[in-house]
């Protein structure tokens, strides 16, 4: 197994406003949806890359927070 892209990182996600959605794709030929998490304003995930994630996919508000500093998503405006 690789050790480079296990344990080393760990990202945080917080919710900036209600229904943020955090979906764990798989590593491999396919990539397929494998873990699926719904954050509310103000809750945080803490997560990393494992030897079975190997992306992941922000929905909605979000400040992600990882070791080159901090990125915010834009989720869509709704009316």
């Amino acid at each position: 197994m690789n050790e480079g892209y296990l344990g080393e990182d760990y990202i945080v996600i917080k919710a900036l406003e209600n229904g943020v959605t955090i979906i764990g794709l798989t590593r491999g030929m396919d990539t397929k949806f494998h873990h699926t998490e719904k954050l509310d304003r103000g809750e945080i995930l803490v997560v990393q890359f494992t030897e079975h994630t190997s992306a992941m996919k922000i929905r909605g508000n979000a400040e992600i927070i990882h070791r080159y500093g901090t990125t915010m998503s834009e989720g869509i405006k709704r009316q």
